[in-house]
Formats: structure tokens, C-alpha cells, sequence
């Protein structure tokens, strides 16, 4: 296994009535992120706060390339961005505490933080597709390049891991700082790992490694996203 410690690209916030940051997703331009009862979009080259939109949002966020996806308790809500209505909901996976929500080939991929594992879940009817365990609590989910990454955040010990897609095996680590904990996580496609910093509410920018693997990697994701 790979480790490294963090480097932060840039920092964000705390945000003035945002109390703290749950699920983190990219739309392509703005970077969107969770807090209890709201939903803000963030311009990651400014710093500023574009729009915000009033819904249930308390984890898990993602973005399909025309919705956005959203954690509110026991179920995953549809929701246009631009009017912010919730067009369609499913049932979210059961188990203890759903955390981070990823898309990636056609599935939302769900975190759950005590129960440590990502659930690879359809869309349209929140059937289970398939399921990776890994040994540390989950926060935030993303899928970039071929590459599962999650952020973990237990005993008061923080990182972001990549994973094999196929067998749960930890390939690298990023280790945070002390004090430093990671809520979601999402990449930009490139070379930014945005993650959240929980109750304290500032948005990180973490730079995520290359790897000359990722062709590989891409057919690993392919593979698993098949049911």
C-alpha cells in the first residue's frame, strides 16, 4: 500500500449560518455541498457562494451530469439544480448510517460510515447491486479515473484511501493532519479531491496523486459496476 500525507491545494470557509459540511459533489463547475436543511454551490476558483437551494440534506451528495443526488435520512432524492425540486426519491440502503453518495457508470455508490462498506445501488429503484467492505468507517464517496476512493474519519484518525473496486484491498492512503477530519469527498476528474471538514465547516482541496495505472484501474471499475 502507497501512503502519503495531505497536500491541501486550498481552503474554504467557515461559511457564515453553515454550521457544517456533509456530502461534497462537482457538477463541473461549481462545487456543491450538504449541510442540514440546504444545499450551496461554491465557485472553487473565486471562493464564492453562487446559489443555494433549500432542501433535506443531511450526508451523501452526487451528480449525474444533470441531477443532483441527495442523502435526507432513509431515502436518496432526485432534485433538479436549477429549481432545486425533488423529482424523484428512493429508498436509501438499509443499514447503519448512510454517509457518502458517488455516481459512477450509470450506479450511485452509497458510503455507510459504521457499517464500512459501499453500496453499489440503482438509480431508478435503490435495488442493491453489489456491495465492498473496507476496514474503516466511511465518509465521502467519489469515483475518478477507474479509482474508488472514500474518506474515513474514526477515532479521532482521518484519511482518504484508495481502493481495489473488486476486492475492498487498500492500494494507497492519504493521510490528514491532526485535527483534520474528512466528511464527503469528490473529485474534479482531475487532480483535486474536494472534501469536507465536518462540524467545522470549511471545504477542503486535497491534490490527489496520479497514476500511471489508471488505464487499469478503468477496467476494474467497469467491471465492478457490473451487477
Amino acid at each position: 500500500m502507497k501512503g502519503s500525507t495531505a497536500e491541501f491545494i486550498a481552503e474554504y470557509g467557515p461559511f457564515p449560518d453553515i454550521a457544517g459540511i456533509h456530502g461534497v459533489t462537482y457538477d463541473g463547475q461549481r462545487v456543491w455541498f450538504a449541510s442540514d436543511g440546504r444545499l450551496t454551490a461554491l465557485d472553487p476558483d473565486s471562493g464564492e457562494i453562487q446559489r443555494t437551494l433549500e432542501v433535506a440534506a443531511d450526508a451523501g451528495t452526487a451528480f449525474d451530469g444533470r441531477h443532483l443526488f441527495q442523502m435526507a435520512g432513509d431515502r436518496i432524492q432526485r432534485i433538479d439544480p436549477e429549481s432545486g425540486r425533488v423529482l424523484a426519491t428512493i429508498p436509501a440502503p438499509p443499514g447503519d448510517c448512510n454517509s457518502g453518495l458517488a455516481w459512477a457508470e450509470g450506479s450511485l455508490w452509497v458510503g455507510q460510515y459504521r457499517d464500512r462498506r459501499i453500496q453499489q445501488v440503482d438509480p431508478d429503484t435503490g435495488e442493491l447491486l453489489r456491495s465492498i467492505a473496507t476496514d474503516r468507517f466511511v465518509t465521502g464517496v467519489s469515483w475518478v479515473d477507474g479509482e474508488l476512493w472514500h474518506g474515513t474519519w474514526q477515532d479521532d484518525e482521518s484519511d482518504v484511501r484508495r481502493l481495489d473496486p473488486l476486492t475492498g484491498e487498500v492500494l494507497e492512503r492519504i493521510d490528514m493532519p491532526a485535527g483534520t477530519g474528512v466528511s464527503g469527498l469528490e473529485s474534479d476528474g482531475a487532480g483535486r479531491l474536494f472534501c469536507g471538514g465536518g462540524n467545522g465547516g470549511t471545504l477542503r482541496v486535497l491534490r490527489r496523486p496520479a497514476h500511471a495505472s489508471q488505464d487499469d484501474n478503468a477496467d476494474a471499475a467497469a467491471d465492478a459496476a457490473s451487477p
